[in-house]
C-alpha cells in the first residue's frame, strides 16, 4: 500500500458499527469531516461529533444507506461479515473508499488502512503496519511523540524563513542550505521545545552563518 494523505474536509464518512472500533474511527474522522454512524447499539459513549443513527442495517439496506450518505469513505466495523460485505460492495459501486475493520493483511483495490497518527500541526506523521499489528502501530506512535515535539513550530518557522529569504533575493541553493541548517540545528530545536522566546533569533543566527550576511532578513 502507498501512504497518502487525504483531505476529508466537507466530506462524509459512513461508519457502520457502534462498537469500540467504530467509535475510535468515528472520533478520528469527526475531527475534520462529517461522520454518520449506523448501529443498533452504541457501546462507547464517545463518538466525537459524529451523528449517530440507531438502526440495525441488513445487507440489503447497504446500497440505500450509501446512496443517502454519499460518503467519500465507508468504514465497515460490525461483527457481521455479511453486513460488512454488503457495505463494502455498495461503497465500491458508488466509487467510495473502503476501510474494513474485520480484515488485515492483503487488501483489495480502493481499500484504505487508518494509521496511527502523531500531529503537531501543520506536521503529521502516520504509522501503519498494513493492519497486521495495531499494537505495534500504537507503540511506534508513542515512541515518536517525544521525538516530534516542536516539529509544528519548526515547520512554521522554516516556512517564514523561506519566504523571507526569497524576498531578500537569496539564491535558491543558499536558501535551501540555510533552511536545512536551521532544521538540523540542536539549539533551534531546544528553543522551540522549551517554549523560549529566542527560537527565531537562534534561527536567524544560523541563517546568517550560511548566507554570510547578518542583514539578510527583510
Amino acid at each position: 500500500m502507498i501512504p497518502l494523505f487525504h483531505d476529508f474536509a466537507d466530506e462524509t464518512v459512513l461508519v457502520v458499527g457502534g462498537g469500540p472500533v467504530g467509535a475510535r474511527k468515528a472520533r478520528k474522522f469527526a475531527r475534520e469531516s462529517n461522520v454518520l454512524v449506523l448501529s443498533p447499539d452504541f457501546v462507547d459513549a464517545d463518538f466525537g461529533d459524529a451523528e449517530r443513527v440507531q438502526t440495525a442495517p441488513e445487507p440489503e439496506d447497504a446500497a440505500d444507506w450509501v446512496a443517502r450518505a454519499a460518503p467519500a469513505l465507508v468504514v465497515a466495523a460490525t461483527n457481521d461479515r455479511d453486513v460488512n460485505d454488503a457495505f463494502v460492495a455498495a461503497a465500491r459501486d458508488a466509487g467510495a473508499l473502503v476501510n474494513r475493520a474485520d480484515e488485515s493483511g492483503g487488501r483489495d483495490a480502493d481499500s484504505v488502512v487508518v494509521p496511527a497518527t502523531i500531529r503537531d500541526d501543520p506536521v503529521a506523521v502516520a504509522v501503519a503496519t498494513g493492519g497486521a499489528s495495531p499494537a505495534l502501530s500504537k507503540y511506534l506512535r508513542e515512541q515518536l511523540e517525544d521525538e516530534l515535539a516542536g516539529a509544528g513550530a519548526m515547520a512554521e518557522l522554516t516556512a517564514d524563513l523561506r519566504t523571507e529569504l526569497r524576498a531578500a533575493e537569496v539564491d535558491p541553493e543558499t536558501r535551501r542550505n540555510a533552511v536545512r541548517a536551521v532544521v538540523r540545528s540542536g539549539p533551534v530545536w531546544k528553543a522551540l521545545r522549551t517554549g523560549g522566546t529566542n527560537a527565531r533569533q537562534t534561527a536567524d543566527d544560523v541563517v546568517a552563518d550560511v548566507v554570510g550576511n547578518s542583514e539578510w532578513s527583510t
